[in-house]
């Protein structure tokens, strides 16, 4: 087997972007990874390959030995594959989530006035028979206030949401926070998402951050990495009060402030109630610094629902900022249940 790990993956800077990004989500995963789940995370990614294409640079890659075939199940990343992630350019590596939350933002539609348009959801995969169980915990958590919105969408086997469903499986669409980036930024407000991170809470409020990563500096979102890690107690904190949960900053201008307080209002009336805390002009919030004339607002994760039911011991693939989906197809957790 030929390996050249001093030598580019491709001249072609775009090639070599989404070879890397191929063997990021390698690296993040335990289990072999076929092309199709690889084609799902790229796409989360902002980066659009199908299946086909995504063989052809698994091929490459496989040729070099940076990654190998696991029988059918798909490939791993080889130590050779990981020194290549390693050694790649710091340009290449970030930006990903940053880029993609600004292009569905610009997406999102909903019309807080008229309760029309699409909104961006989650996606959790999940075998079938966990769904009622799953749906339980969503709601428990839901209840306590851990999420964007108590409003959902399942989609069962063959049915699409974002993709199509494998067999024996279903999907469960949450609302994600980026929907509020949208929100404000079609009524002229200009968001900046600068960290995702961990969030305590204590007696059912945010206390403070504990763990963060800038949007602009990853290359997988913040919140997935805290779920898929275990760092995250969401159900704690939806039964006792106190527990971590995944939160977003974000940052608006100053002078918008009293727009942007009747936009969550209006959201609220919609169901949508994601923001744990919002700051005063130029004042830190839940410790964490914000700029002149800016305004720092703190917004629960979209994922937090499911990763409740996470970690009740239920098996879920999530996939955050999956798609857009029109509001008027959600349903309140209970009418799914």
């Amino acid at each position: 087997m030929n390996s050249h790990p001093s030598q580019p993956l491709s001249e072609d800077r775009d090639v070599r972007r989404k070879m890397l990004a191929i063997l990021r989500i390698l690296s993040g995963s335990e289990e072999p990874l076929g092309a199709r789940a690889i084609g799902r995370e790229l796409k989360s990614l902002g980066i659009e390959l199908s299946e086909r294409q995504v063989r052809y640079h698994l091929q490459f890659m496989d040729e070099r030995g940076l990654t190998r075939a696991i029988g059918n199940a798909g490939r791993v990343l080889t130590q050779l594959g990981r020194t290549e992630l390693e050694s790649a350019q710091v340009t290449d590596k970030v930006g990903f989530v940053a880029a993609r939350i600004d292009r569905l933002a610009y997406s999102t539609t909903f019309d807080p006035e008229t309760g029309e348009g699409e909104v961006i959801l989650n996606v959790s995969l999940l075998d079938a028979d966990d769904l009622p169980e799953a749906l339980e915990v969503a709601r428990t958590a839901t209840e306590a206030g851990l999420c964007m919105s108590d409003l959902a969408i399942v989609a069962h086997e063959g049915e699409t949401l974002g993709e199509e469903v494998p067999d024996g499986r279903v999907a469960v669409g949450t609302v994600c926070s980026v929907t509020l980036n949208g929100v404000l930024l079609h009524h002229y407000i200009p968001v900046s998402s600068v960290y995702g991170g961990l969030v305590q809470m204590r007696e059912g409020r945010p206390l403070r951050f504990v763990e963060l990563v800038s949007y602009a500096g990853s290359s997988i979102d913040p919140l997935h990495i805290f779920v898929a890690s275990g760092l995250t107690s969401c159900w704690e904190a939806a039964t006792t009060g106190s527990g971590m949960v995944g939160a977003g900053f974000r940052e608006i201008p100053a002078a918008a402030i009293d727009e942007a307080l009747e936009i969550v209002e209006r959201l609220k009336d919609r169901r949508l109630n994601g923001v744990m805390a919002i700051g005063a002009p130029g004042q830190p919030l839940l410790d964490l610094p914000v700029g002149m004339d800016r305004v720092g607002l703190v917004v629960v994760g979209g994922l937090t629902p499911m990763a409740a039911a996470s970690e009740r011991g239920i098996a879920i693939d999530q996939h955050a900022m999956s798609t857009t989906c029109d509001y008027s197809r959600l349903k309140s957790i209970d009418e799914l249940i």
